[in-house]
Formats: C-alpha cells, structure tokens, sequence
C-alpha cells in the first residue's frame, strides 16, 4: 500500500501543474454543483408555491452563508492541522444530508411551514459544507503543486465554482420543470457520493512548515481589508444569482436562469483569458479594473428594457467579478507565513460568505420597499464601494514603498 501511494505520487509530480489542480478543484465543482441546482428553483418555490414573500425567500437562500461563514475558521484551522482530505469528506457527506432534505421538503409542498422548515435546515447544512469545501481542495492543490502556483490554484478554483453553478442553475430549472422539484434532491444526493469517494481515493496531505500557527483572528485582521473589498463586489453576484428569477417573473420575461449560465461562463472566460494579468500587473490595479467592469454591467441591467440587454449585463458583470477575488486573494495570503495559508484562504472565503449573506435579506427590504428595480441600481452603488476600498489599498501599498 505504501510504495503504490508513493508511486502515485511521484506520478501526479511529473504532470504539469495546470492538470493536477483541475484534479483537485474537481472537488469544488462537485459542491458547488450541489448549490446551483437550487439556485434558481427555490426562491421561486418558496415565494410563489409555498406563499412566502421576497424578504422570507431572500433570508432563507441566505442562511446558507451565515453558517459558511461560521464554518470557515473551523474549516481553516482543520486544513492547517490535519490537511484538507477531512474537511472536503465532511462537506460532501453534509451535501449527501441535503438531498434527502430535499426530497423530503419538496414532497411536503402541500404544508408550507413543514417545507420551509426544511428547507431551513437544508440552506444550513449547504453552509456547512460550503463552509467545509469552500478552500480546502483549492489548499489541497497548493500543497501538491507549491505556493508559487497559488494564483493559478485558485483561478482554477473559481472556475470549478462558477462554471459549476453555470452548469447546475439552468439545469436545475428544467429538471424541476420536466421531472419534478424532487428530481434535485436526488441528484444532490447522487453528487455528495460522487464527491465523498472521489475524496476519499486521494491521498492525504498536510502543511509541512514549522513555523508557528497564528490565531484565526490574528489571520482574520490581516486580510480584512482584501476581504471587505471582495465583500462589497460580491453583493453583484449575490443580487444576480438570487432575485433574477423574481426580477424576470416581475417583467414577464422568461429564461431566467440563462442570466446565470451567462454570468458563469463569461466568468470562466475572463479567468481563462487573464490569467496572467494577476502575475503581470498586481492584484490590486487588476482588482480595481474587474471592478469596474462588473460595475457596467450592474448599470446595463439596472437600465435594461429587454432580457437580451440583462443578458449583456450578467456577462459584463461575470467578465468583470472574474478576477476580483483571485487578484485580491492572492495579496490577502501574502500577509500571512506558509504556516496559515489555509486559515488564510478560510478567512478571506468569509468575506464573500458576508456578502452572500447578508444580500438576500438587504436586497429582499429593497425589493420589498422600492421595488423590484431598485435592486440593481443600489447593488451597483454597493460595488462600487469596493472600487473606493481596492483604492485605499493601492494608495496605501504605495506609501508603505515609500517609507521603506
């Protein structure tokens, strides 16, 4: 058994790099899999055939990223101790508990508390295996290949993350439409297996430095100011992804779910066409660029009198968040020693967890007070806020050159 391990090791060392990360952050793409075949049904499902209104919908969607972010320390500080293997095997076994809540909630459509109690359930566990799967494979992947392949890890990582819900969101919908909503669950099901044993047949790594492991807190500080940028530009994704269904309903506009299969394969594009522009002009000044590019596509939807123009606006608005949060990660676990990468990684992830959060129920109150057009209008004031913070930092990596 120890000389085939070897041997499959000194294998996966003589691929290129490029091939042995998309091994690893296959891993992430069977999670985040499991969250878009939802994506687009379940705001629908609880607003219009359980009867709950937008702020209700939005707030249950949500409750995922509130316990992501719970679970993101935990998961760091699991990586930097005992390596990633555990923690992805835990997070596929929690998507494997969220089909058979699925099904189950489904099936009760007919007793609305019942389902969305559920459903409740069902949103929270997601989080914990979100929490879990978030920046462990990506982690994974670096302790293969080594930190100088980081930006390109989790390049890759968000490619996995993005192109899967692309797949998953559009899918969902019509599995739900031709099938039946019950037809999700099990396939999540079918995929949390998929992903448990495809984790469990790789072999366990772990960071090999001595140096001395930081408080998550400590780490946290550190890379805040990366992860308030990331959070405020996340708001874009976390409007889109869950009120366009509800936008296009509003409209009577139809195909909905294709603004997401836009937003993530301009997404993929943009990380696949630059992907050197990290290495070549810095995070930050690439950061601010993606920025404002997802800033004009918020504008085109805000402005949009047909669903081709917000079909131009979610791909300007994946082409520009395709960079953000690589450009800003990769100086976010700079600031910290090889020692807490994965606490590093864990506590930038939480800064989109934030955002993702607390977009479902800020931009269900708007909604619900100014109207179904405000949404987009006031999201693009709050990325733009990430412009101003990306800002900061340039000027302040600036005086600190000039100091030294």
């Amino acid at each position: 058994m120890h000389s085939e391990m070897k041997n499959s090791s000194m294998l996966v060392l003589t691929q290129k790099p490029s091939f042995v990360i998309a091994n690893y952050v296959l891993l992430t793409f069977y999670g985040y899999f499991t969250i878009g075949l939802t994506l687009a049904v379940l705001p629908m499902f609880i607003h219009q055939t359980l009867g709950y209104n937008t702020i209700i919908a939005g707030g249950v969607v949500s409750l995922q990223y509130v316990m992501t972010f719970i679970m993101r320390a935990y998961a760091g500080k699991m990586v930097d101790h005992q390596g990633p293997k555990r923690a992805v095997m835990i997070s596929m076994s929690c998507f494997i508990g969220v089909g058979l809540l699925l099904i189950f909630a489904f099936a009760l459509a007919g007793k609305p508390l019942w389902s969305l109690c559920l459903l409740i359930i069902s949103r929270l566990l997601t989080g914990c295996g979100e929490g879990m799967v978030g920046a462990s494979p990506v982690n994974w992947a670096m302790l293969r290949v080594g930190e100088e392949h980081t930006a390109t890890a989790i390049s890759y990582n968000g490619i996995a993350n993005y192109s899967s819900m692309a797949i998953a969101a559009p899918l969902g919908v019509w599995l739900s439409a031709t099938l039946g909503n019950w037809s999700l669950g099990l396939l999540t099901l079918a995929i949390g297996f998929i992903g448990f044993w495809s984790a469990y047949m790789k072999e366990p790594l772990k960071s090999a430095s001595d140096a001395p492991k930081q408080p998550f807190f400590k780490v946290l500080k550190a890379v805040s100011p990366f992860g308030s940028g990331l959070a405020l530009a996340g708001i874009g994704f976390g409007a889109l992804s869950t009120f366009v269904t509800l936008y296009f309903a509003a409209h009577r506009w139809e195909n909905a779910a294709t603004c997401i299969t836009t937003f993530g394969l301009f997404f993929i594009f943009g990380r696949l066409a630059f992907s050197k522009a990290i290495a070549r002009h810095g995070g930050i000044p690439v950061a601010m660029a993606s920025i404002a590019v997802e800033c004009l596509g918020l504008v085109f939807i805000s402005l949009a009198a047909s669903p081709h123009v917000v079909m131009l606006g979610a791909a300007l608005t994946g082409l520009g968040f395709a960079l953000v949060f690589p450009a800003l990660g990769v100086e976010a676990v700079q600031q910290v020693s090889s020692a807490n990468k994965g606490a590093a990684l864990g506590a930038y992830g939480l800064f989109i967890d934030i955002s993702l959060g607390i977009t479902g129920p800020l931009v269900g109150f708007v909604a619900k007070s100014y109207g179904m057009e405000a949404i987009f209008p006031f999201s693009t004031l709050m990325v733009l806020g990430g412009f101003f913070i990306c800002m900061a930092l340039k000027w302040r990596s600036r005086s600190v050159v000039r100091r030294s």
